[in-house]
């Protein structure tokens, strides 16, 4: 198997959940893996020099609009959250804490979390709502609530993030989603097409 495609996101990006109902199994298809890594676009704009989406005249109403458009067209679960844009630090965290052990448990969750902010308009910012997600998502295999809220703590696990939203600015990283394929970047959900094409045929 190549090497796997690194797919950044954040949780408070509804393209990025869009990007995550998809990107697996489009890798899937050429014989790939995916490195999931939640950032925290917040930091990043502190390097860019740009602000969140739906805090920009015209650009936020076009979102509002457009994602609405794209769930109808992917026929997949969508309400907008009055939230939006939701803190996604302790959704992160939880991540990262899962990840180093148990990568797919990792991803179960992360589309959990995704599921309740953009399928049923959740709020995922408090810790608690992390927590509650996570443990009725991964119960079975052991993880609870008293586990997540300590983690969610834990000074590893915050540099952690950090660490992983350097490492994302070091790579170019300015937004979700973001798709890096053998050091080539993507930028955006309307670009896994052009993912598709470039793993079926090797790039031009």
């Amino acid at each position: 198997m190549s090497d796997p495609i690194d797919f950044y996101f954040d949780f408070a990006s509804p393209y990025g959940y869009f990007a995550s109902l998809r990107i697996d199994e489009l890798a899937a298809k050429h014989g790939r893996s995916v490195i999931w890594h939640p950032v925290l676009l917040g930091a990043i704009f502190k390097v860019t020099g740009m602000k969140p989406n739906l805090q920009q005249p015209l650009r936020g109403e076009y979102l509002t609009h457009d994602v609405g458009r794209i769930a109808r067209l992917t026929g997949v679960p969508f309400t907008f959250p009055d939230s939006a844009p939701v803190n996604g630090v302790a959704a992160s965290r939880a991540f990262y804490w899962l990840a180093g052990q148990h990568p797919e448990q990792a991803k179960l969750l992360a589309r959990a979390l995704f599921h309740a902010h953009f399928g049923e308009g959740r709020d995922i910012g408090p810790s608690d709502t992390v927590a509650e997600i996570a443990s009725q998502t991964l119960g079975s295999l052991g993880i609870d609530r008293a586990a997540v809220t300590a983690a969610l703590q834990d000074p590893a696990v915050k540099d952690r993030l950090r660490t992983e939203t350097d490492d994302a600015v070091d790579r170019g990283v300015f937004g979700s989603p973001f798709v890096i394929v053998d050091g080539e970047p993507f930028w955006g959900w309307d670009r896994l097409d052009m993912v598709d094409r470039w793993l079926a045929t090797g790039g031009w």
